[in-house]
């Protein structure tokens, strides 16, 4: 990932918040038949992401031995409008982009297929997203049998995590004044999450 110096963001404690925020990532797997992409839930613990694959998906066949894999987090991000630069009004030297946040987490895939490991993963997995809600969801409150007839549909996997990339893109590069300008617009279009990551 190209990422100049003003845009990079390389503490680990942000990057490893923004991946458990985010909760949500592409993984890019090199499997025998080629590069897949799987876009899936995952769950950070420690310096590991699981998740799984549902077992009919192939991917999870064909990945080669101890394959390198990208998972990429993408934040909050949206449309950036030169308009909203009071810059332009002064010197028409603007142009359109994209604000964005995002990690790549670079590892080493593994699949894990044993049904305890799968049971306790997917439980942990509900637990983080559900833990905001009043009455939080869990494992337990389905049947049994109807667990394990959906635990033999996935197959897990662990990312053994080697490095991290993050890029902070959020008009770091443009005047104060500018930067307000976008901030302001982005709160007032709804895309809070944005506009609050850019006043930090």
């Amino acid at each position: 990932m190209y990422v100049p110096a003003h845009f990079r963001e390389d503490r680990e404690d942000v990057l490893r918040d923004a991946m458990r925020d985010i909760g949500f990532a592409t993984l890019v797997s090199q499997t025998e038949t080629g590069i897949e992409a799987n876009h899936l839930p995952l769950l950070m613990e420690g310096d590991v992401l699981r998740g799984h694959f549902a077992r009919a998906n192939p991917t999870w066949k064909t990945l080669k031995p101890e394959a390198e894999a990208l998972a990429i987090f993408l934040g909050p991000h949206a449309y950036v409008s030169p308009n909203w630069y009071p810059s332009k009004a002064e010197t028409g030297k603007a142009v359109p982009t994209w604000n964005y946040i995002t990690v790549h987490a670079h590892g080493r895939l593994s699949l894990r297929d044993d049904p305890a490991w799968l049971l306790a993963h997917v439980g942990r997995l509900s637990a983080a997203h559900e833990a905001g809600n009043p009455a939080p969801w869990k494992v337990d409150d389905a049947p049994d049998d109807y667990i394990n007839g959906l635990l033999r549909a996935i197959v897990g996997f662990e990312l053994s995590i080697t490095r991290l990339d993050g890029k902070w893109k959020l008009s770091q590069n443009r005047k104060p004044a500018d930067v307000a300008g976008v901030k302001e617009a982005l709160a007032r279009d709804g895309n809070t999450a944005l506009a609050d990551l850019m006043g930090r």
